[in-house]
Order: structure tokens, then C-alpha cells, then sequence
């Protein structure tokens, strides 16, 4: 599980995705997020403004790569 470090008191999902460096911009992590292929703390996430804080857990399942991510 990659820790990504937040100096704020949250991240939006969308931004989450393009610091991790899983999309290139927002525009791809919009539709990765529309693609059902995120889940925040075990459930599916389509909301791609959807606040995360310290301690939630990310998942991104696309078809060739998977990306586990904590919020730190």
C-alpha cells in the first residue's frame, strides 16, 4: 500500500488519482472514477469530488494495473 501524505485537512478523490500519478489529468481520473473503477474504504465511488481524509483507504482496479493507496 503506497502512503500518500496530505498537508490539508482533506483531498478530493479526482485529485487524489493525478498526485498518485495513476491518471495524467483531471480529465482521465474523471473517467476512471465514472468507470467504476475506485473504491474509497471498501465501497464503489463515482463521485469524483468526494473528500478523503487521513486514514481512508483507496483502491483502483483498472484492467492491466492495480493501485492500493492510504491517506496520510
Amino acid at each position: 500500500m503506497k502512503k500518500i501524505s496530505i498537508s490539508t485537512p482533506f483531498i478530493k478523490l479526482d485529485q487524489l488519482i493525478k498526485y498518485a500519478g495513476i491518471s495524467f489529468d483531471g480529465a482521465e481520473a474523471k473517467e476512471i472514477i465514472k468507470s467504476g473503477f475506485v473504491k474509497v474504504n471498501g465501497e464503489e465511488e463515482l463521485r469524483r469530488g468526494r473528500k478523503l481524509y487521513k486514514g481512508d483507504t483507496v483502491v483502483v482496479e483498472l484492467e492491466e494495473e492495480f493501485f492500493e493507496l492510504c491517506v496520510d
